[in-house]
């Protein structure tokens, strides 16, 4: 536990570098100020009087934008604390959890383990009608170790280069996102933009799960991270994209690899893989999205295998009364490997904040697994598709100890259904996780 407190005041510095930067607010363009005849004080915006303030990306709420370009609902909360330095605009944001996780049943395992995240973003105006863009993101998930932590059912990746990781998730990337992007102003509700990273996520599925707002606050990865959102973190990318009113459509030229097992490095870029994304938002409260992609040599330990991905997600949110948020997300996603499956991945999650300092969510998972026998290669059932159901509840409790700073503590219980061919592998396991966590608010 020493280490993770440790990580924990690590990423709160991480995460806050804005504080160190708040300056005095002048008028810029896509932020509309009530006049005074105060003098300007250096104020954070978080406590600054109403504005609307437009996203990177095009003339919409900056609400719209979630990980890397893709979108979510404009009444989505924003969890950042935003500061103005000259004619830039910063939005600092992370969390940090501390975990005990045990996972139960036969191969089941038990690990005191911290994730974490911390995002600083700063945009300004340049040019008549351009917006220049700039993001870091990083975690301080290699600590955890090259294993990363037990999780019943999840596939993907490999500690060590040689072998994969079954029934657990492997930590993120020390960097997870050193993104730019520039967009054009074309009409009242029109741009044209363009984004790169290294790293960086391309167009290609819903919003990454730790930026959802019905998944941001639920401290395992999902089960089908792979089916919809493993591409968040990409050595190499370039979006370019139109939007139009409510309508986004982008393309993304990118590296189909997924990062390798040495999570300090910045691996070397290489765009041989593409994808394409429709979004909508057909009011305040929805986002949609349907994409496809085409990935050349995904996985280290399974070269010759390139992958097709059709994805297509809904998100809702609703704010009411006073601190009060429902958010939820239901998303599919199919891998079609060739050689190899084709593989279907369900999710719908959701989660209920109440006067913004108690939590309660759901997540359920339906996927079809081929590689729970990796590590077995004797095995008659290595190779067989099985389809795993996922069910995950768990509530948060947040106090507030800092006037943009929350301390909250909480636990989660998840329970599976599946074929009886897996009974004697994994018995009839109860997961549970136990945690305490710090989030900038």
């Amino acid at each position: 536990m020493r280490r993770s407190t440790s990580t924990l005041l690590a990423l709160v510095n991480l995460a806050c570098p804005g504080f160190a930067l708040a300056q005095s607010m002048p008028d810029m363009p896509g932020m509309n100020m009530p006049q005074t005849s105060q003098p300007a004080v250096p104020t954070p915006m978080a406590a600054a009087m109403p504005m609307q303030m437009t996203g990177a990306f095009g003339p919409y709420a900056m609400a719209r934008e979630a990980s890397g370009t893709a979108w979510q609902p404009d009444s989505t909360p924003d969890g950042g604390l935003h500061f103005m330095l000259g004619q830039w605009m910063l939005m600092s944001h992370g969390y940090a959890d501390a975990i005990y996780d045990n996972q139960g049943g036969s191969r089941g395992a038990a690990k005191t383990f911290s994730a974490s995240m911390g995002m600083l973003m700063a945009q300004r105006p340049l040019g008549v009608d351009g917006t220049l863009g700039l993001r870091a993101m990083v975690s301080l998930d290699p600590l955890m170790g090259a294993n990363g932590y037990p999780l019943l059912f999840a596939t993907g990746e490999t500690a060590d280069g040689r072998t994969p990781l079954v029934d657990r998730q492997h930590p993120h990337d020390l960097f997870m996102e050193l993104s730019g992007s520039y967009s054009l102003k074309l009409s009242p509700g029109s741009s044209v933009f363009f984004y790169a990273g290294l790293p960086g996520e391309p167009a290609l599925g819903p919003p990454a799960f730790m930026h959802r707002a019905s998944g941001i606050d639920i401290p395992e990865a999902p089960i089908t991270h792979h089916w919809l959102d493993s591409t968040h973190i990409t050595y190499g990318v370039l979006t370019a994209g139109y939007v139009h009113d409510a309508f986004k459509i982008e393309g993304s030229v990118f590296r189909g690899r997924e990062p390798n097992q040495e999570r300090y490095d910045v691996e070397a870029p290489q765009l041989d893989s593409f994808s394409a994304r429709l979004s909508y938002n057909p009011g305040p409260n929805w986002s949609m999205q349907a994409s496809w992609g085409s990935l050349t040599s995904p996985e280290q330990l399974a070269p010759r295998v390139n992958e097709n991905r059709v994805t297509a997600s809904a998100a809702y949110n609703l704010l009411f009364g006073r601190g009060n948020t429902w958010a939820s997300t239901f998303a599919w996603g199919r891998k079609m490997d060739s050689p190899g499956h084709d593989l279907d991945g369900f999710l719908i999650e959701s989660e209920l904040v109440l006067h913004d300092l108690n939590t309660v969510f759901a997540r359920a998972e339906r996927v079809d697994e081929d590689e729970l026998f990796d590590l077995d290669t004797a095995s008659p059932l290595n190779g067989r598709i099985f389809t795993v159901n996922k069910l995950s509840i768990g509530y948060i409790r947040d106090i507030q100890v800092a006037p943009h700073l929350k301390l909250g503590a909480g636990g989660l219980v998840s329970r599976y259904a599946y074929p009886a061919a897996l009974d004697r592998t994994y018995g009839s396991p109860t997961s549970f996780m136990l945690f305490l966590r710090v989030k900038l608010s």
